[in-house]
């Protein structure tokens, strides 16, 4: 288990569980991910980063951000939705051993709701 100061990259590297033919798609505090995931997409934004590519990469980049973007608005407003329950946003204070059922009755809650919508 990891305490809430853990930052998401640093719970990534220590757990990765993820089937490589999955694509993560990941905002810019996430740099270094392709070392651990090779189909990982993050928008290019330091200048480090822009400057290794070729003239052609460097002219479609903010397209290409924008469109990583866009999708992970999507992701980031079910997320937001999960923690209308509370669950995730505040300590849970349950027992622990019925955290990932009530955590899946929540999601499937948001996934129920998507779809009718």
């Amino acid at each position: 288990m990891f305490n809430g100061k853990a930052h998401d990259g640093t719970i990534f590297k220590q757990t990765i569980c993820v089937n490589p033919n999955i694509l993560i798609l990941a905002d810019s505090g996430y740099r270094g991910m392709h070392k651990y995931h090779a189909n990982a997409l993050i928008p290019i934004r330091h200048k480090a980063d822009i400057e290794k590519l070729s003239d052609d990469r460097k002219l479609s980049r903010k397209a290409d951000n924008k469109k990583i973007a866009s999708q992970r608005m999507k992701i980031e407003h079910v997320i937001g939705r999960v923690k209308n329950f509370k669950i995730v946003a505040h300590k849970y204070r349950n027992r622990i051993k019925r955290l990932l059922l009530r955590f899946n009755l929540f999601c499937g809650i948001v996934n129920f709701d998507y779809v009718l919508a």
